[in-house]
């Protein structure tokens, strides 16, 4: 008689359907620090006026897409700015910064590698190996349902 304990599986291998999103209880473990990491994402006069200060004034956000009013920090206004550039996802930054982008611009919604190709113009299987190795880049993870 086998029993289960509940737990997840984590040896369950992703495929193209999967869903991954960044896990930010990675970040709170992790010895990399988020703020940095989200600073080298801006415009240049961004990341400079940002990184000068670390006061946490927030702002009302309205999504242009929806309409929907939100609570952002500056950082994280200046995100959604940096996110309308053209250049904010392109062919020179790295994969993994691409697909981070991706997740920045899109409020973290959870998304599969395929979906991930079509907004980075990369391809599906590179990301889906990329993503699914025993190496957890910037805490892009599976969801695991």
């Amino acid at each position: 008689m086998t029993t289960t304990t509940g737990k997840p599986n984590i040896l369950i291998k992703p495929t193209l359907e999967t869903k991954f999103h960044i896990d930010y209880s990675w970040w709170e473990k992790s010895s990399e620090d988020l703020r940095t990491y989200l600073l080298s994402h801006l415009l240049p006069e961004q990341r400079e006026r940002l990184s000068q200060t670390d006061e946490a004034r927030t702002v009302d956000y309205i999504d242009p897409d929806t309409g929907e009013v939100f609570e952002l920090d500056e950082l994280g206004l200046a995100i959604q700015i940096a996110a309308e550039d053209e250049n904010f996802i392109n062919q020179q930054t790295s994969l993994v910064d691409s697909i981070f982008r991706v997740f920045l611009a899109d409020g973290n919604l959870p998304m599969t590698p395929v979906d991930l190709a079509e907004a980075t113009g990369r391809n599906a299987n590179t990301i889906l190996k990329t993503l699914s190795g025993a190496q957890i880049y910037k805490g892009i993870r599976p969801i695991l349902s």
